[in-house]
């Protein structure tokens, strides 16, 4: 009753706003009420008070909701923070589960955007989980709750890029990628393909495979146990395409499926740089609904850092 009593007497605050504001003082009023009653209670308490300082100017916009319990962990965020959950674009949850892995999405935070970390039914921004329905849309004012606060930080010093996409398809072979394999001159991940080396993976996941050409990876061959971890190491939990994988910011960190094993990425020059040493030299050699593979000139060694990943089979994706 009284956050209710309290909620009231800030709903009076929107009557501050200037008349230039694009979106309307009752449709800000009806937002604050909505995230009330949806349990976002500590949001609409602090919408009325940030709304003449933060909101801009546009006819449209997306706020990222953290829930109540974001708010009790946390504390009330400094407005540089509160920044980074508003956008001044409308996106519906539809609009954003359209958008491709390392989209952009731009803030009110001054040189500071949320990238998409994971696409299709699960879409995640900056690692965070976006919730399954909307909290509030009416196609200009957009509400989007978020189990907790985006990190500023994310990205800027090799963060994990956390990407998992569920595969649709009823059509899961590896059988064409590994005839185009052998076609282009890398045989040898393509008897890896073969030999089930993808057994211990998890069903109807999409995959990124980097494949380092036949000359380069004979010569690290060692004892046929060693076959499995050199694929796993490889091999990325989710469907990256080239021009996906060449607009990520540097030291964008993709997860394997080899316990602690990452695959950095970088520029130097022109060039896409994995792990400082490998670069793509056929970028999209195979890819299908579900599956991409990229040539490499040289195999991924270990990162200079060392990052706790997955277990072998035992995280779901």
């Amino acid at each position: 009753m009284a956050a209710t009593k309290i909620l009231l007497s800030l709903l009076s605050l929107f009557s501050f706003l200037p008349s230039s504001f694009s979106i309307p003082t009752e449709t800000l009023r009806e937002a604050a009420v909505t995230l009330s009653n949806s349990g976002y209670l500590s949001m609409s308490l602090t919408l009325p008070l940030v709304s003449n300082s933060l909101l801009p100017h546009t006819p449209s916009l997306t706020i990222f909701s953290p829930c109540d319990t974001a708010f009790t962990q946390s504390g009330q965020p400094p407005l540089s923070i509160l920044r980074l959950h508003f956008s001044p674009l409308s996106f519906p949850l539809n609009s954003l589960e359209s958008l491709s892995l390392g989209a952009k999405i731009p803030t009110l935070f001054p040189n500071h955007s949320l990238t998409i970390t994971s696409t299709g039914y699960d879409i995640s921004l900056n690692g965070v989980k976006i919730r399954d329905s909307p909290v509030y849309d009416d196609g200009s004012l957009v509400i989007l709750g978020v189990d907790r606060f985006f990190d500023p930080g994310f990205g800027a010093s090799g963060q994990n890029l956390g990407c998992s996409v569920k595969v649709s398809s009823d059509y899961y072979s590896y059988n064409e990628a590994s005839r185009v394999l052998k076609s282009k001159g890398y045989s040898v991940m393509a008897s890896f393909l073969d030999l089930q080396l993808m057994a211990g993976f998890k069903d109807k996941t999409a995959l990124t495979i980097f494949a380092p050409v036949d000359e380069v990876i004979k010569a690290f061959l060692g004892d046929l146990s060693e076959y499995s971890s050199m694929f796993r190491k490889h091999v990325v939990p989710c469907k990256i395409m080239w021009g996906d994988l060449v607009n990520f910011d540097d030291g964008v960190v993709l997860e394997t499926y080899l316990k602690g094993f990452g695959i950095t990425v970088s520029t130097s020059g022109d060039n896409l740089m994995l792990n400082d040493q490998a670069s793509v030299n056929f970028p999209d050699m195979y890819h299908n609904d579900w599956l991409v593979i990229h040539g490499l000139r040289s195999i991924l060694m270990e990162p200079e850092s060392e990052y706790s990943f997955l277990d072998d089979g035992d995280d779901e994706f």
